[in-house]
């Protein structure tokens, strides 16, 4: 059990999503149907994360995997990572809700149960925020989803991040 989200942790992270992604790419291409129904979300997600990924690989060496800075650094780079390589309207919608991510996470020195909320609940906002016309049971619910989750569970003092 993770009590405090690391640099390290964020790479392990940032792994973990791009291979869930991969696994379940094709199902989620079946899913789309908003804005357009073209079959491309999963694609374009995993083109998206892939790109925040390889930016986390690039400054490998400069990245201490603590420090109280260290969480803050990874997370922008992946942000950054993100929206540089976004691919479609989802990518761009993934990349606002790491920033918005980022931007909560990287404003605390450790990010444990309660600033982990706080973050999804800055992801939310940073990706409703980006989008002109916010449409329901997309993914923009889905990080809705997660950030309320993550507040019912902060607000029970449980305070591992993973």
């Amino acid at each position: 059990m993770l009590d405090t989200l690391d640099a390290a942790a964020v790479r392990r992270w940032c792994a973990s999503g791009l291979a869930a992604l991969k696994r379940h790419q094709g199902e989620i291409d079946e899913l789309n149907v908003y804005p357009v129904p073209d079959g491309d979300t999963g694609t374009n997600l995993v083109l998206t994360l892939t790109s925040a990924q390889q930016a986390l690989a690039m400054d490998l060496a400069t990245l201490p995997d603590s420090g109280p800075t260290a969480h803050g650094h990874a997370l922008r780079l992946m942000a950054q990572g993100a929206l540089l390589g976004a691919r479609g309207n989802s990518g761009v919608i993934l990349s606002q809700i790491l920033r918005g991510f980022a931007d909560a996470a990287a404003a605390v020195p450790g990010v444990r149960g309660r600033e982990l909320a706080a973050a999804l609940r800055g992801a939310t906002v940073a990706a409703y925020t980006a989008v002109a016309r916010p449409v329901e049971g997309t993914m923009l619910t889905v990080v809705g989803a997660a950030a309320l989750a993550a507040e019912r569970a902060a607000s029970e003092d449980l305070p591992a991040v993973a």
